[in-house]
């Protein structure tokens, strides 16, 4: 997508609009919220995973409440 001197010239833009002191401070929180991100999708992951009832599983049950039986 991307050449290596079109990355260099937007880091050098990004340095130059936030200022050299607030680089590192964004770099931080970008890190933070990729661990954060990771973590979620990681947990999704294993909800979806937990053992129940495959597709292809037959579960054999009973319908109730329907009104079709005799009324008290």
């Amino acid at each position: 997508m991307f050449g290596l001197s079109e990355l260099a010239l937007v880091l050098l833009v990004f340095a130059v609009i936030l200022g050299v002191r607030k680089l590192p401070e964004l770099t931080r929180a970008a890190g933070k919220a990729a661990r954060i991100f990771k973590s979620e999708a990681r947990a999704l992951k294993t909800q979806d995973a937990a053992p129940g009832p495959a597709s292809g599983d037959v579960v054999e049950g009973k319908i109730v409440g329907r009104g079709d039986g005799p009324r008290p």
